[in-house]
């Protein structure tokens, strides 16, 4: 028996939902024309141009740069190739600020960048995992490991918030005023502003990964 097509549009309705299990704000679409809209109307005004003036120079309809600089269409390359031109800039400079965007950052295993503790904190290894220049939030992803020097530190605190995962080994770790167990596969996330850190552990080594996301304008 086929099912009602109420029920069908709401299964797929939540199969599309469920594909990222986020609920992060979409890319709007049109994320390429957007940007070298901007960036076209950018390099346009600094030169104290109007839009006539460039489409005149440009060889094409005032209508058409302003879809452009709208990102409503995607121009031909013998366009871009055209405004550039206009614009005395090289076509890659239109594109600058989508390449602004494509931050990226790979660490291969073993690779990332080392920091080793020393004093209270002696033992406490810290692998910092990626590193991104740009956007509104810094994200610092550390592999953490406790070999057999270390000892209990329960006095972090830093802006933001923090996510634990743990990888290898058991351990108590305290945040504010509670205590949690965290055994292989167990993930918690809160307010680093709090004090925390690891109070007591159940043998060493231990492993676990920490994320830790705050404003890159913050202080």
């Amino acid at each position: 028996m086929a099912k009602p097509v109420n029920d069908i549009e709401a299964a797929a309705a939540e199969i599309v939902e469920l594909r990222t299990m986020s609920s992060a704000p979409t890319t709007e679409a049109r994320t390429l024309e957007r940007a070298l809209g901007a960036q076209i109307r950018l390099l346009r005004r600094r030169q104290d141009l109007s839009v006539s003036d460039l489409a005149t120079a440009a060889s094409i309809s005032l209508g058409m740069l302003s879809k452009i600089e709208n990102g409503q269409i995607s121009p031909s390359l013998t366009t871009v190739q055209s405004l550039a031109h206009a614009l005395s800039v090289p076509i890659s400079s239109l594109f600058e600020s989508v390449e602004e965007r494509q931050d990226c950052s790979f660490v291969p295993a073993g690779r990332g960048v080392s920091i080793e503790r020393r004093g209270t904190k002696a033992g406490h290894n810290y692998q910092l995992l990626g590193h991104l220049s740009r956007g509104d939030v810094v994200v610092e992803p550390y592999l953490i490991t406790l070999n057999e020097e270390a000892t209990p530190h329960t006095s972090f605190s830093h802006a933001g918030v923090e996510l634990i995962h743990m990888i290898k080994g058991e351990i108590k770790y305290r945040h504010g005023s509670e205590t949690y167990h965290l055994r292989p596969g167990d993930t918690m996330m809160f307010d680093s502003g709090a004090l925390h850190g690891p109070e007591a552990f159940m043998g060493l080594p231990l492993q676990y990964l920490s994320i830790i996301v705050y404003p890159r304008n913050h202080g």
